[in-house]
């Protein structure tokens, strides 16, 4: 599964399955991921991932595992027996635990496709102050990013979550081929909502990014497909204009 492959994950962060089946109906022949987070899985649960994997949809799915090795493990076989193209753990889990779920998860595939697992470094919501003063990690934030990225690189994982922000140095720490998936995505234009480090889809890419997540500028626009058609053009007139 090469890297930037339709790069835009569509954050399904919708109440129910009948919701979420019919936003993915609204995308089809859009190229594009569908991200299944807690929210929508809690409701809806497996079924709505075969279903949706049933439709050729590749599925990220946004649970963000983080509990002792042996738990983590048995999570990541379930996720991978669902034929998952992606899960992702907490980084602060350890890498015993992020060891854990990426062999399971090698163990576990149906598809002969093992999905990629990635960490989540530090949320996009997540400000220094707040890390600072809350979590307790007494250190730059970029920097802790990318100690996460490196620590989930040697335990075997294939990459991580971070803001779009922090993907050049996690690409520079850890190499090209190790993934960024970028979530507080936002156009140009649109609200930053509870997001406190964003960046436009094209800046995204162009710093490193391999995936971007975005939800609410296309889950609660007027019209969804729209929304993401003018992300696409986007996209693609930031790439027209890099080129010489």
């Amino acid at each position: 599964m090469s890297a930037r492959s339709h790069p835009i994950m569509v954050a399904l962060d919708v109440p129910d399955a009948e919701a979420a089946l019919a936003l993915a109906s609204r995308l089809e022949g859009i190229p594009c991921w569908m991200k299944v987070g807690m929210e929508l899985y809690y409701a809806a649960g497996p079924d709505l991932v075969r279903r949706l994997k049933a439709q050729g949809h590749r599925i990220f799915l946004d649970l963000k595992f983080h509990d002792i090795p042996n738990t983590v493990a048995g999570a990541a076989r379930s996720a991978s027996k669902l034929g998952v193209d992606m899960f992702n753990v907490h980084a602060a889990g350890g890498s015993a635990m992020m060891r854990a779920a990426v062999e399971a998860a090698g163990e576990a595939s149906t598809t002969g496709e093992t999905p990629l697992v990635i960490a989540v470094t530090q949320l996009t919501s997540t400000t220094e102050e707040t890390m600072r003063r809350e979590i307790g990690i007494d250190a730059p934030l970029a920097d802790v990013v990318v100690r996460y990225a490196a620590l989930a690189k040697a335990a075997g994982l294939h990459g991580v979550v971070s803001s779009a922000l922090e993907a050049a140095a996690v690409k520079a720490a850890c190499g090209a081929d190790f993934v960024t998936v970028t979530p507080g995505i936002r156009p140009a234009g649109a609200d930053v909502g509870d997001q406190a480090r964003v960046m436009t889809p094209a800046k995204a890419l162009a710093n490193g990014a391999d995936y971007l997540v975005i939800g609410r500028p296309i889950t609660k626009a007027p019209d969804p497909r729209e929304a993401l058609l003018r992300i696409v053009e986007e996209i693609e007139n930031a790439k027209g204009e890099a080129r010489p």
